[in-house]
């Protein structure tokens, strides 16, 4: 017997050590993590179990067979985050690249299966060249495996993907399906096709950094919710992310502990302006009503119009969707629609309520914006607020003008309670617009055109710049002092805790893609 532990204890060394020595030194060269280096800094000390350890690839040609690593090139398990099951993968580049091959999917695809069946957040480390083109089909087999195992997941138990080295052609695919992708500057990147090949096909010279880096996914594409200096941060962004999440789509999210104290927030009051058209930061409102320090955003710097991230409330954890009047004056435009609409839709699949703090003077106009299909993406902003059954609550500080007024949250398309600050304007649009098309004959008949267009823009001002017409038809349910906001949310969010609704029985609606 101590022969056959000597040499089980020998195997497990050999995969322990994945592509040797000089391969783990060269990814710490290139300021990178090892695969056991990340799982160990993610996971709660000594929690981890691996699953697949001694699995080996099974190819034969090109003198694959003299090519032997235990692993397989990903190492595959679960463990515990501040106690909680989770299930996780991670790409080890040190071996093969972290090339995917047919025994490296069917690891994945193992975690993934016991994943959904227990019911816990499932966590990719990827770290990949892509398809191990020596196995041909079998490799791009398994990675389509892994791609349906994500779709029979999605809005079942949590996804989340970090990039934390090359993700590239196929591979792509399953991260942007999961819930949640942070990507690590620097040492990461996404794309379909790579510089080589945008070179041959466009001419156009790029680099890696430039086509699929982490900046350019969280600024430019959205692909990227959150990025993260280096890998440690990567790892503690992804715990702090879970922390909001429940377990899968049956439970709510943990509370945290709260002690009730006096909630009136003064700051509040402070906040907007004097003028109608002067912006400020609708952070500054959020930090107002959140327990301290409690605000984690996603899609920071992509369509920064719209603001969404998770926070807590008295301990729970919610989700917001608020206008940003610092930029485009918190319009919604393609990008943003897109952004809330996706955002509001994670919410509701994982039972996390919603606030919606809304200044929003309508939808972006112009040509760029209407042949880019803003009719369909507003659509899915409208559909996801509809749709979600979740506790919904919203607040109007300033503007809401238009259609928006309607697609964000509005009580007709759903919310459960609808507030406003003495400050907010609930109309078709702004009163200098309004009086120019109302009153467009007095104006032009008057001596001074000007002096009676001032005039008719202060006459529909006072009709319906102002939250008061809104309440009168229930449209809002109460209009609120803004130091009172966090009390009033407090109340209305345990009020809804136990909200329950029906919806009427279908296989799944059409949402407007």
């Amino acid at each position: 017997m101590e022969s056959k532990i000597k040499d089980l204890n020998e195997k497990l060394a050999q995969a322990y050590l994945g592509g040797g020595v000089e391969r783990i030194n060269k990814q710490h060269k290139n300021k990178k993590l090892t695969a056991r280096e990340r799982i160990v800094f993610l996971l709660d000390e000594g929690s981890f179990e691996e699953i697949g350890a001694l699995v080996t690839h099974r190819t034969k040609e090109f003198g694959m067979e003299d090519q032997q690593y235990y692993g397989d090139g990903v190492v595959t398990g679960y463990g515990t985050i501040e106690g909680r099951l989770v299930y996780v993968f991670a790409q080890d580049f040190t071996v093969f690249g972290g090339s995917l091959s047919e025994t490296h999917a069917e690891k994945i695809c193992k975690v993934m299966d016991l994943a959904l069946k227990v019911g816990a957040p499932i966590i990719g480390l990827n770290d990949s060249g892509g398809a191990r083109i020596q196995e041909g089909v079998r490799s791009l087999g398994g990675y389509a495996d892994i791609f349906y195992r994500n779709v029979q997941a999605s809005g079942v138990i949590p996804q989340i993907s970090a990039i934390m080295g090359p993700c590239a052609g196929g591979a792509v695919y399953s991260p942007a399906m999961t819930d949640f992708t942070i990507m690590v500057e620097d040492t990461s990147y996404m794309f379909v096709t790579g510089p080589n090949v945008v070179k041959t096909v466009t001419n156009e010279t790029v680099t890696s950094e430039e086509l699929g880096g982490a900046s350019t996914h969280a600024t430019k594409s959205g692909v990227a919710h959150v990025t993260s200096a280096n890998d440690i941060e990567c790892l503690e962004d992804l715990k702090r992310l879970l922390s909001y999440l429940p377990q899968n789509n049956q439970e709510k999210p943990r509370n945290h502990p709260f002690e009730l104290k006096d909630e009136v927030r003064d700051v509040l009051s402070d906040i907007i302006p004097d003028s109608a058209n002067k912006p400020y930061d609708m952070h500054e409102v959020i930090k107002g009503i959140i327990d301290t320090d409690s605000f984690y955003e996603i899609h920071k710097e992509y369509a920064e119009n719209i603001i969404v991230g998770f926070a807590r409330l008295g301990g729970r954890s919610i989700g917001i969707v608020a206008n940003q009047p610092m930029f485009l004056a918190g319009v919604l435009d393609v990008n943003s629609s897109k952004k809330g609409a996706r955002f509001v839709r994670f919410c509701d699949a994982f039972n996390i309520p919603l606030l919606v703090l809304e200044d929003v003077p309508g939808f972006l106009p112009g040509t760029d914006q209407e042949w880019r299909g803003i009719i369909v993406h507003g659509a899915k902003l409208l559909y996801a607020f509809s749709e979600a059954t979740v506790p919904r609550v919203t607040v109007i500080t300033r503007k809401a003008y238009g259609g928006a007024y309607d697609v964000m949250n509005s009580k007709h398309i759903g919310a459960d309670m609808n507030f406003a600050w003495p400050s907010a304007e609930i109309a078709v649009m702004g009163a200098k617009g309004a009086a120019e098309i109302i009153f467009k004959k007095e104006i032009n008949a008057a001596e001074d055109k000007v002096a009676k267009w001032k005039e008719k823009e202060a006459e529909y001002a006072e009709l319906f710049a102002n939250p008061y017409s809104a309440a009168e038809r229930g449209f809002i349910d109460e209009v609120i002092l803004p130091k009172e906001t966090r009390r009033k949310l407090l109340k209305a969010f345990s009020m809804l805790e136990d909200k329950e609704v029906n919806r009427p029985n279908r296989k799944h609606g059409n949402i407007p893609l």
